[in-house]
């Protein structure tokens, strides 16, 4: 079987606040074409990790190399760049409420500068609307939306761009079962469409079952173990049988 390429490195990630250790030696590899989940509970470092991962965050020690690239030796200019292949869909949704759907779709285009015309950018919002299901939804507002149409927005919103990779951080928080199955679905279906690499932080179980090729599990600050979910739940470790009993 041939080896993928790793998009997403993290070697010996550290990062401290206080006294507090939140991530020790961390050390994780995302390879191309992947879905992997990193398991954690609440508090656990999940979201200093994808933090640090983007940059927003500096680790006080390790390394990160994403698509190539060691992100903490980049400029904020070279940083931004590598942004722009890395979609980041924030447990928030972060949508801007002043805005359209459409607005809010064609904000990451105009950000970064993409020279497209306006038949060109018509297309895009389509193509991303229409692979999350919401081809009818360009003229409304954000809080015209339900919570499970709000996150599917953001996705597209993510999608516009073509990114490489996907960061999803805790997706399915806040939705009742039925519509956090269907993000789990679309998470799945988005990955097949668009062959993205997805690093996804979450406790929901569910979603590590249906969406990973790959789980990671994150018990203090470390990545503890890592495998398939048939893996892990067949383990006897009794630090993994407290996720997966």
């Amino acid at each position: 079987m041939k080896t993928r390429d790793a998009v997403i490195e993290v070697e010996n990630l550290c990062v401290v606040f206080g006294d507090h250790v939140v991530l020790d030696q961390f050390s994780l590899n995302l390879y191309a074409g992947e879905n992997l989940v990193v398991l954690g509970k609440s508090g656990s470092g999940k979201s200093v990790l994808i933090k640090c991962i983007i940059g927003l965050l500096r680790p006080d020690a390790g390394r990160i190399r994403v698509l190539g690239q060691n992100i903490l030796d980049l400029d904020v200019h070279a940083l931004d760049q590598v942004r722009a292949q890395v979609g980041f869909l924030f447990q928030s949704n972060a949508l801007y409420d002043s805005m359209t759907v459409r607005e809010n779709l064609e904000f990451p285009l105009r950000r970064h500068w993409l020279q497209v015309t306006q038949k060109e950018v018509d297309q895009m919002v389509y193509e991303v609307l229409e692979s999350v299901g919401l081809e009818d939804t360009t003229h409304m507002m954000p809080a015209e939306l339900s919570g499970g149409m709000r996150k599917r927005i953001a996705l597209a919103r993510t999608l516009i761009l073509k990114p490489a990779i996907i960061l999803y951080d805790e997706p399915t928080t806040g939705l009742d079962t039925i519509t956090a199955l269907e993000i789990i679905e679309l998470i799945k279906q988005v990955q097949l469409r668009y062959r993205t690499s997805a690093l996804v932080i979450s406790h929901d179980m569910k979603l590590a079952q249906t969406a990973a090729e790959r789980i990671a599990v994150l018990i203090d600050g470390k990545c503890y173990a890592t495998g398939t979910y048939a893996e892990l739940k067949a383990s006897t470790d009794p630090n993994l049988r407290a996720y997966f009993d």
